[in-house]
Formats: C-alpha cells, structure tokens, sequence
C-alpha cells in the first residue's frame, strides 16, 4: 500500500508541474473580448451547476433546492445568452451608439430623442 500511496503522489505532483509549467499560447483575442469570453464562461458553468442542484432537489424531494437550483439555472441561461449575444460587433457597435446622448456628424449636430410606440421604448437622432 505505501508504494501505491507513493506512486499516487508522483503522479498528480507530475501533473500539476505539467499543467503549470506548459507553456501559455499567445492568443489573437485583445483583453477585452478575453474578459467577454471568460464571463460569458462563468454564466455557463453556472447555469449547469444550478441545473445539477435543482435535479438533486427534485430526486431528493427538497423543494427549496430544487426551486433554487432550477431558477438560478434559467437566471445564469440568460445571462450566458445575452453575453453570447453581446459578442455580435454590429450590435455592440450599435449600442455604444444610442449610449450617447449627441453626436456630430460631417458639421450636423445630432441630438438623441426618446419615444414610446406600443409600450416600447425606442430612440431616434434628430438634428438639434
């Protein structure tokens, strides 16, 4: 059994120095889109271990896990597909643009306006 015990610890310390010491790829992706993969990551990883709580819950007959663990999954579901979503360049593009307020384009001043139109809220540029 020693050996056994011995010959285990050999190998997951060779392990950890494999995975520490390999060396790191250089990537295409700039800091940014980085961080964006990396969350929208997290929600995924989230959402499946709030899945895998709520279906113990369920199996476990413990209704407030399975309520809990089911509503954090469709939460974190969300969330990773409005990241996975956000990832779009025209639509982050077209964001940062109503973000503003006003802008200037080719000597016109534009002014960003408000309205509703069947209980939705949209913006319009209007010369100002």
């Amino acid at each position: 059994m020693n050996i056994q015990t011995g010959l285990t610890s050999l190998i997951a310390l060779g392990a950890i120095a494999a995975f520490s010491l390999a060396p790191v790829s250089a990537s295409a992706q700039s800091d940014s889109s980085r961080h964006r993969q990396d969350t929208k990551n997290t929600w995924r990883n989230v959402a499946i271990g709030s899945g895998v709580l709520g279906v113990l819950g369920l199996v476990e007959h413990n209704n407030t896990l399975a309520i809990a663990g089911l509503a954090g999954a469709a939460y974190s579901a969300n969330r990773y597909e409005q990241d996975r979503k956000s990832q779009n360049k025209s639509k982050r593009a077209r964001a940062a643009l109503y973000s503003r307020r006003e802008y200037t384009h080719n000597g016109h001043h534009y002014v960003r306006h408000t309205y509703k139109q069947h209980g939705q809220t949209y913006y319009k540029f209007v010369r100002g």
